[in-house]
């Protein structure tokens, strides 16, 4: 008798489901070691081992090490032009947090590129906050939690500065409801 292998948890072929930012990590890895990044970790938690202030002029380009060799490696940075000569004067701390960052001397040396670094995706604008009617404020003060009491405030503030009820137009979209400011 044949005994067949039961897939493990933990085996990539378990067809489970998997949460996509499980898949990235590997899917990625592939990418960064071929820029030469042996830890992907190391570029998107940049703002975490310099700092946010130095992260925001300079980013990790690559990690190059010695042939056959996984310490004494040096790490090339993108630095925004103007900001290079104080970066290159933070060069020791750089160096103390990047290898503190791995737990052993991975890198000895830095070198600097000039260059913009890639910014961070923009937030996105707040929406504008309409004053909440006395008589929907009352009944909304009773409810714990204050992430739900917001966003019913913010509905009720919505829903009262509009001026009748929502039409729909011919292509079947809902129009955007006019705001009555004259309240």
């Amino acid at each position: 008798m044949s005994k067949r292998k039961q897939p493990q948890e933990d085996s990539p072929r378990s067809c489970r489901a998997q949460a996509a930012g499980d898949l990235l990590g590997a899917i990625g890895g592939v990418s960064f070691r071929r820029f030469g990044f042996v830890q992907s970790s190391i570029v998107s938690r940049w703002s975490e081992i310099v700092g946010e202030r130095y992260s925001k002029v300079s980013s990790p380009e690559s990690i190059k090490f010695p042939a056959g060799k996984k310490v004494g490696g040096c790490l090339t940075l993108l630095v925004d032009g103007a900001h290079a000569p104080l970066i290159q004067h933070l060069t020791p701390m750089i160096v103390d947090r990047v290898n503190r960052f791995f737990g052993y001397a991975a890198i000895n040396r830095i070198v600097f590129k000039q260059g913009k670094p890639p910014a961070a995706p923009p937030r996105p604008e707040r929406p504008q906050l309409f004053p909440v009617p006395k008589e929907l404020g009352e009944g909304l003060r009773e409810i714990a939690d204050p992430e739900l009491r917001a966003c019913l405030e913010s509905l009720g503030a919505k829903i009262a500065a509009t001026s009748g009820p929502p039409a729909l137009s011919s292509d079947g979209e809902e129009p955007i409801p006019v705001i009555n400011r004259s309240k």
